[in-house]
């Protein structure tokens, strides 16, 4: 196992992460009693949202495999739940080489079942935040040839990224060194779907100390500014297919969308 982190950093037990609380919907064991206590917290209609988000997932890189996308870069990748995007992908194209981003030091500790690759192919992980994007791209280059596709995906991972912070920004750079024919996988949760119910989950996370930046489908349709939407467009995560059989209709609050840079 290779990384950029030469020791383990040291896990915060006291405060909660977001990768955390999304084990915890998931219903992970890797998070401690503060996420639980976040995630207590919050509507049911949370742990369907992180389920829908997963699911959305798992059809989006299934279908970019599909169309012959070999290389992924995901970001934000959060506690292992399989199958992990490598499993998927590489149920497609043995030979697909994957690499994993994370700022949550528990992710480095399960960082061996991410990189548990088919032989044919290759996955790494590295230690680092999605606003240091220029770190993320130099370590991936070790792994991917940028000169060819990437699949960018970044699930449900932006609107941990407030407007001072630079969000739309930040996805710019990370496209900006994408090849042609490459794509962006993004989910991020709404502002205007259900609005009391985001202003709930949105309260909740802020009592554990995490800051929530939801966003209205016109704000979530800027990170695809310049790029070629692929069908069905921008939508909820479960109104998103490509192929295979049409996601049962619930209740969504997370837009999804995939787009190829032309």
């Amino acid at each position: 196992m290779t990384t950029d982190t030469p020791q383990p950093p040291r896990i915060d037990t006291s405060k909660a992460h977001p990768a955390r609380v999304y084990d915890w919907l998931l219903g992970g064991k890797d998070n401690y009693p503060v996420d639980e206590a976040v995630g207590e917290m919050l509507p049911p209609q949370a742990r369907d949202g992180a389920r829908q988000n997963r699911a959305f997932m798992h059809r989006a890189a299934a279908y970019l495999a599909e169309q012959g996308i070999d290389q992924f870069l995901d970001i934000g990748t959060g506690i292992p739940t399989e199958p992990n995007l490598h499993q998927v992908v590489q149920r497609v194209l043995p030979s697909a080489k994957v690499v994993y981003a994370d700022n949550d030091p528990i992710v480095l500790r399960h960082a061996e079942a991410l990189l548990v690759s088919d032989p044919a192919g290759a996955t790494d992980y590295i230690q680092a935040d999605v606003r240091t994007p220029d770190e993320i791209v130099r370590h991936a280059r070790h792994v991917l040839d940028f000169d060819r596709p990437v699949a960018l995906s970044l699930i449900a991972l932006m609107h941990f990224i407030t407007d001072e912070q630079d969000a739309h920004g930040i996805v710019r750079r990370l496209v900006g060194t994408l090849a042609p024919g490459s794509h962006l996988v993004l989910t991020h949760a709404a502002i205007d779907l259900y609005p009391e119910l985001a202003e709930q989950v949105i309260t909740q996370y802020a009592k554990g100390g995490i800051r929530l930046a939801f966003r209205t489908r016109a704000e979530v349709a800027r990170f695809f500014d310049g790029l070629e939407l692929v069908p069905p467009g921008l939508v909820t995560t479960t109104q998103w297919y490509a192929s295979g059989p049409v996601p049962e209709p619930e209740v969504d609050g997370i837009y999804a969308a995939v787009a190829r840079i032309p």
